[in-house]
């Protein structure tokens, strides 16, 4: 199992939200490129990246930070926030993006999402974030009107690699992740999956580590990171252990 951490960018910074709301948002850096930096020389193997304003439909904010963070490290990159369209998905894999997260795409479109599968086997991957069993879309604003069981069930056919669950409810609280869900999330749809929100120490990972018998190959920590009640060496050697 891996932990991965989280760079959220908003206008070219590196920032948490709470519960997702971009009015409760804290900042922890001006250079997320030098915050990429730091995770790297912490020994981590990939970084969650996510575009907050992408995901609100303005896709050139945080184009130079990830440019930067691009040409700073030799990590592998994942991206989500916004990618609605195959020529998105293109421009991103040119910037030298490892793999993809489709969010509101995948609820809402299928079919397309499929397609960017297809041209892009192994790369991408799809977010599911709910509150309860409700898929949030569109920077977790709206409903997707979908039930989140219903579509961890049919992501592999679709195609996707990877699922990536949030409790929304949960994200930035430092509360505890959503083991349950996380796995019948990963039970589901047969795919690996990665555990997201509520995240606050070690003893949180240990809760995760044996929902590697289901699928479950990670999780991802922001908060809890850079606040330190999280290690991330300290969390990284306990999940070698699963």
């Amino acid at each position: 199992m891996i932990l991965i951490p989280a760079i959220d960018l908003k206008n070219g910074q590196c920032v948490r939200l709470y519960q997702g709301r971009f009015e409760a948002k804290t900042v922890y850096g001006d250079d997320p490129a030098a915050v990429a930096a730091r995770w790297a020389a912490e020994g981590a193997e990939w970084l969650h990246l996510v575009d907050l304003d992408g995901s609100l439909g303005d896709s050139a904010a945080n184009r130079q930070a990830l440019t930067a963070i691009r040409q700073q490290v030799g990590l592998k990159l994942e991206l989500g926030g916004g990618i609605r369209s195959l020529e998105t998905a293109d421009r991103w894999f040119d910037l030298g993006l490892d793999r993809l997260i489709l969010g509101t795409l995948a609820c809402e479109d299928p079919d397309l999402t499929a397609r960017i599968a297809a041209k892009y086997p192994g790369r991408v991957a799809v977010a599911l974030d709910a509150v309860g069993r409700e898929v949030r879309v569109r920077g977790w604003k709206e409903s997707g009107g979908r039930d989140l069981l219903e579509i961890a069930a049919g992501l592999k056919g679709l195609g996707a690699a990877l699922v990536i669950y949030t409790d929304v409810e949960r994200d930035g609280t430092q509360a505890g992740p959503n083991v349950a869900d996380t796995r019948e999330v990963a039970k589901i749809s047969g795919l690996p999956t990665i555990c997201s929100g509520g995240i606050a120490t070690v003893n949180d990972l240990e809760a995760i580590g044996p929902l590697a018998a289901d699928g479950v190959v990670g999780a991802i920590s922001g908060k809890a990171l850079y606040e330190g009640t999280l290690d991330f060496r300290a969390g990284q050697g306990l999940f070698d252990s699963f």
